[in-house]
């Protein structure tokens, strides 16, 4: 029953892998939405200074 009590915690690395990884998609997901066209509604908003300008590079 000891055993039980002890193996049942979710281990420290999965939860800070899982942490770790949703903060990584909210600030390439957010990079990607300001440097993409604007929603009807936002077209005149302007990007934060925090977020890089991504240029699409020339297509051969």
């Amino acid at each position: 029953m000891n055993v039980l009590a002890i193996t049942s915690h979710f281990p420290l690395a999965f939860t800070l892998v899982y942490v770790v990884g949703f903060i990584a998609a909210v600030v390439i997901g957010s990079i990607a939405w300001y440097n993409s066209k604007r929603p009807p509604g936002w077209e005149d908003k302007s990007r934060p200074d925090l977020i890089p300008k991504v240029t699409e590079e020339d297509k051969p």
